[in-house]
């Protein structure tokens, strides 16, 4: 169906292994699992929220390193801290799946859900 390729490629192929860091599959999904949870643990921190402790041991663990804490506040609206937590607890639960990671799945899930209905009751009350 399809002709073989014949030609050397015209793309340089690095010869030596040293010419840049190679990282596992594993390894760069430890990096971008640490990295949404870090963004979660920023506006969990910014909420004023307790689960952040559960949340920077995480990210110690995936990093070996504790995580450095963000002072900085956005000054948004809990609406929008919530949601930008919850699609950052939805990011995080997609790869902690891919990389077969359970405690942070799980730990990703239930932060998914406690800021869904958090965004409910902000909905509720806003209503009335």
């Amino acid at each position: 169906m399809y002709e073989p390729i014949r030609t050397k490629s015209v793309h340089r192929v690095a010869t030596d292994s040293g010419d840049f860091p190679h990282l596992t599959r594993e390894e760069e999904l430890d990096i971008q699992l640490a990295g949404h949870l870090a963004a979660l643990l920023a506006v969990t921190d910014e909420l004023g929220l307790d689960e952040a402790a559960q949340i920077a041991t995480q990210v110690a663990r995936l990093r070996g390193a504790p995580p450095v804490r963000h002072a900085a506040l956005t000054n948004a609206t809990p609406a929008v801290l919530h949601r930008r937590a919850r699609d950052l607890a939805g990011r995080a639960l997609v790869v902690a799946a891919s990389r077969a990671d359970t405690a942070a799945a799980i730990l990703s899930a239930k932060r998914m859900d406690a800021h869904a209905a958090a965004l409910d009751q902000l909905a509720l009350v806003g209503a009335h």
